[in-house]
């Protein structure tokens, strides 16, 4: 079964011809492919779960389909693509074969799509990438869930926005050098050990990497523009060499062997940072990030909450699982912080040792708070 954008319309392609889908929307109104990575950890809450992202495993944020209903599977690997593609109008910008059992990209006539803009390929035994070269208008290309164990044969795709490799077994980060006008790529859970043969994308502003096999944050010094780096359940042990990432707002490290937050003096754009289930012992080293709204240490060794105070725009504080035991430093380092809004501390001896009065006394130290732990405060 495939489903193709067509004159502005949804259109399902079957052996009766074009029928058009009612009711059905492409997912980003335009379109295009919805990527929601969200970050590659295994936490308390979805919305810091890097096992996902991983921010992925067709949850939260790399499920989608630019159709209204789900593709019907085959009984087994389709063993030719011959006259799979015939009815579909040659015209299309949108061609989604989610699903549709693909052991390659030979013999789907792909070379008659030359207006084709987006290319999505997810949950296929797709083993080599070809056949794309004459597809000389296409933004995003999406491979997600298939059997690439490397980057081949896109030196002419150079029209390509979006490339997602994620879910493969990819070993090397290689094959994209060309790929100058990539935004946003994609490599989560493959088997990539070395940050490399990125120093081209100088255009990128979005790099997922989480859940491989890296022991080094290395060679993005020339990714300059970059505002997204996930690097979420790694082998990651230090936060080095992000200096030139001027521009970076999120940095997601969750699921790592960090033991010191340093490092981060040069991201003066840094608005979001995750650390949790890490083996971090202090706050310390934000004094350069003045404009953090959203700090996640939940799951690490922390003793003492210090060392947030000047975080003026601070809006989101994620400390559960810590070893907090002091009200007076949650006063002292949050009172005045007013755009403070939602913060947690459970599963700390703060928490623990009291946990009948804990809810109450948290608030009436942090009166600006609407939201503790997984609980919405009702205002007075």
């Amino acid at each position: 079964m495939v489903f193709v954008q067509h004159n502005g319309k949804v259109v399902e392609v079957n052996g009766n011809g074009v029928t058009e889908v009612a009711g059905s929307t492409l997912a980003n109104g335009d379109g295009g492919a919805v990527h929601e990575h969200e970050d590659e950890n295994e936490n308390e809450n979805d919305e810091h779960d890097d096992d996902d992202q991983t921010q992925h495993d067709d949850d939260d944020h790399h499920t989608h389909h630019t159709h209204g209903q789900p593709h019907a599977p085959e009984s087994g690997p389709r063993e030719t693509n011959e006259g799979f593609l015939d009815d579909v109008p040659a015209d299309i910008e949108d061609l989604d074969l989610t699903h549709d059992q693909l052991k390659t990209l030979e013999g789907l006539g792909l070379e008659r799509f030359t207006g084709l803009k987006r290319l999505c390929l997810r949950q296929n035994h797709v083993k080599q990438i070809k056949c794309l070269e004459t597809l000389s208008m296409l933004e995003e290309l999406d491979l997600y869930d298939n059997l690439l164990q490397t980057v081949d044969n896109l030196d002419q795709v150079v029209t390509l926005r979006s490339l997602d490799l994620s879910f493969n077994k990819i070993k090397k980060i290689e094959g994209v050098s060309a790929l100058v006008n990539l935004t946003d790529i994609y490599f989560v859970q493959n088997r990539i050990s070395t940050i490399e043969n990125l120093s081209s994308l100088v255009n990128l502003t979005n790099l997922e990497l989480g859940a491989n096999k890296i022991r080094k944050i290395e060679n993005l010094d020339t990714l300059v523009n970059l505002e997204q780096l996930w690097l979420g359940k790694n082998k990651i042990s230090k936060l080095e060499r992000l200096d030139q990432l001027k521009k970076l707002k999120i940095l997601s490290i969750q699921s790592n062997r960090i033991v010191k937050l340093e490092g981060l003096d040069g991201l003066e754009s840094l608005e979001e940072l995750y650390v949790s289930h890490n083996g971090i012992s202090r706050i310390e080293g934000l004094e350069k990030n003045a404009k953090l709204r959203v700090v996640d240490v939940i799951a690490n060794r922390i003793l003492t909450l210090e060392n947030l105070s000047h975080l003026a725009a601070l809006e989101e504080l994620w400390a559960s699982s810590n070893q907090l035991t002091s009200f007076d430093e949650v006063k002292n380092e949050l009172e005045n912080l007013s755009g403070l809004h939602t913060v947690y501390f459970e599963h700390n001896p703060l928490q623990t040792a009291q946990p009948a009065a804990y809810r109450n006394r948290i608030r009436l130290l942090l009166p600006q708070l609407r939201q503790l732990d997984a609980s919405l405060i009702r205002a007075n």
